[in-house]
């Protein structure tokens, strides 16, 4: 796997400068799993709001700020099932942004911790390991300590969550009625 110390690029949505040695992570479990976003590309971390769709795929429709966006449930994504939150707990969205800053949010059931990480401890996943297993939305890895404990944790590649689409204009759609 690459290290990261070498001031390259970690590919992870945000440049690395000369003087900066770590990068901020916004941490949150799916189902047994320990991912990331770099903090940098959170917008916010809301309460839960209900998430409207087919409930066929893992992605769903909220309204967030006065505006609907795109919400995953990554839990559903990687293992088939929907994210369960348990009656009385709260749950979360993360609103995050992908390249193109198209809004979207994150299902999850438990509040997201931020964790400093030093550069020179992440490291990039192998293209073979991407391809082959269903956390071909991470692309790096590091271990952190939380709670004096080991975890590791895969960092989310936010346009392998939501994809963007070119040509996106404004941020709603203008419609017209014939009426």
């Amino acid at each position: 796997m690459n290290d990261l110390s070498n001031n390259q690029s970690p590919n992870i949505g945000l440049p690395i400068g000369q003087s900066q040695r770590s990068i901020k992570l916004l941490t949150f479990g799916v189902g047994k799993l320990n991912v990331a976003l770099p903090v940098d590309l959170v917008k916010k971390v809301v309460n839960y709001t209900p998430i409207y769709g087919s409930g066929l795929s893992h992605l769903g429709v909220a309204r967030i700020d006065d505006r609907e966006i795109t919400v995953v449930d990554l839990h559903k994504r990687l293992f088939n099932a929907s994210q369960l939150i348990p009656s009385g707990a709260r749950g979360y969205l993360i609103i995050a942004r992908n390249s193109v800053g198209e809004s979207f949010g994150i299902l999850v059931g438990q509040a997201p911790s931020l964790h400093d990480v030093p550069i020179s401890q992440i490291r990039a996943l192998p293209a073979s390991y991407r391809r082959a297993d269903t956390l071909e939305i991470a692309s790096h890895v590091t271990v952190i300590s939380h709670k004096e404990e080991s975890l590791t944790v895969f960092i989310l590649e936010v346009d392998r969550i939501v994809p963007p689409v070119s040509g996106i204009i404004s941020a709603s759609p203008q419609l017209s009625f014939p009426f």
